[in-house]
């Protein structure tokens, strides 16, 4: 059964002179995931239900734990829970997982505990710089927030969800999932991907449908994205990390313009 990712509401629209008129309205679904590798638990997340698999797909791979689609042996709701918000992860026999490492590096994360310098320095031990001359027109870049928009079916009914869409050099759209968390939609986005053994994705974009933060720019350089856009601004640790890991970041996407912040070579406007 595909989860539902909005609930029905019923709200009182208002405006100023009038008297508030009750309407339907549809609410962006946000539940916690529990995701748990060899059965011991790793994370849990707010997210919006539906493709858990790309999430956690995603998530363990940005997170270095997996590399490539036979890693992964096997995900599946959690026979100990009904209402489908625990999800398994089983590993490859060979695949090395240190537990202890990857929930102080999670906690670490979502308390920001890692900052500036050292969470670039930390990142770059496990994902190396980039070192491929992709490039792409400008032109291209240009097309894809309308395709971005286009897609977004939840979003036009309840307003609340971010989008993250991954793209050919050529423009062409490949995945795109919305989730209540930024983040959650590129592990979605990538998790997809690895589970299609597209990875890596050296001539690829990653687009976000909000700002850019420090978070998914690391995320992209994890499946090794050269091309990081957005339709709104970075974060100043974003730019610094994008400039380290020779990725194009792009932030103000939007109509005939754009903020290229780092790298600007990828970027052909010529």
């Amino acid at each position: 059964m595909t989860a539902s990712i909005t609930q029905p509401a019923r709200i009182w629209r208002w405006q100023r002179g009038g008297r508030p008129i009750a309407h339907p309205d549809e609410l962006a679904v946000e539940e916690p995931l529990e995701i748990r590798v060899d059965t011991r638990s790793v994370v849990v997340t707010m997210r919006t239900p539906g493709h858990d698999h790309e999430l956690a797909a995603g998530f363990l791979a940005t997170e270095g734990i997996v590399q490539r689609r036979r890693d992964l042996l096997r995900i599946a709701p959690s026979a100990r829970a009904t209402d489908g918000n625990v999800l398994d992860v089983f590993l490859a026999p060979a695949v090395p997982l240190d537990f202890a490492r990857l929930t102080r590096h999670v906690y670490a994360s979502s308390s920001c505990g890692l900052c500036g310098k050292a969470s670039i320095e930390e990142v770059h031990r496990q994902f190396p710089k980039l070192k491929t001359s992709f490039a792409l027109p400008a032109a291209t870049l240009l097309r894809l927030p309308d395709r971005l928009r286009a897609g977004q079916a939840a979003f036009e009914r309840t307003g609340g969800l971010h989008a993250a869409g991954l793209f050919t050099a050529r423009g062409t759209l490949l995945v795109l999932r919305e989730d209540v968390g930024r983040h959650n939609a590129v592990d979605k986005v990538l998790g997809h991907a690895l589970l299609a053994d597209r990875w890596p994705l050296a001539r690829h974009v990653l687009m976000v449908s909000g700002r850019a933060s420090f978070e998914i720019v690391q995320k992209a350089l994890a499946a090794q994205v050269p091309v990081v856009a957005a339709v709104s601004a970075p974060s100043s640790l974003a730019v610094e990390f994008a400039r380290r890991s020779g990725q194009a970041l792009v932030g103000f996407l939007r109509g005939d313009r754009m903020n290229i912040y780092t790298h600007r070579r990828r970027i052909r406007t010529e």
